[in-house]
């Protein structure tokens, strides 16, 4: 059975875990989430702790256990402390700023670039050159971080751009003659 599988899920006080036969709820403080429920993994509450068990001996249904286990883990987390991406801004001139849903970036290029936020992710800028993202939703966090890094990533020869805050950017060495 898979390692990940095996290790329950706690339930913190204050949130609300639904477990139906097509879908999987989670309602906290932070909002509300929910995944389609997979029919190749059992999901059983005992005593505030979530338990999820293959439904055959299949290697999928051993791999989706683990995999199910992992995305209620983030749905109960999200809900209850939230998930956060900082980027940083790096070049002269380069800033952002927030607007209430919308961000507004100065990177270098003629004109500026305003990103739109979804629903459920609330931006910040507590410095013109740091932008953090916040939401309960991982994936989501996940994803609007990445493209708003995709406006314009760091470049190879000065390392200009938009990175993430422990990314690691390795400078190349300029040509010689």
């Amino acid at each position: 059975m898979s390692r990940v599988g095996k290790m329950p899920v706690a339930i913190p006080q204050g949130v609300d875990v639904s477990i139906q036969e097509n879908q999987i709820s989670v309602k906290g403080a932070g909002g509300q989430l929910s995944i389609p429920a997979n029919a190749l993994v059992k999901v059983s509450n005992k005593d505030g702790k979530l338990s999820f068990e293959p439904a055959d001996e299949s290697r999928e249904a051993n791999a989706m256990s683990g995999t199910v286990r992992q995305l209620v883990n983030n749905m109960v987390v999200g809900v209850s402390k939230g998930f956060e991406k900082k980027l940083n801004l790096v070049g002269v001139g380069f800033k952002a700023q927030a607007q209430g849903a919308k961000l507004n970036l100065s990177v270098g290029f003629s004109h500026p670039v305003n990103k739109d936020m979804p629903a459920g992710i609330t931006v910040a800028t507590p410095a013109p050159t740091e932008i953090v993202i916040k939401g309960a939703d991982r994936q989501r966090v996940g994803q609007v971080a990445a493209e708003i890094r995709a406006i314009r990533p760091p470049e190879p020869y000065k390392g200009k751009g938009i990175r993430y805050s422990d990314e690691k950017i390795v400078i190349k060495e300029t040509k010689k003659k």
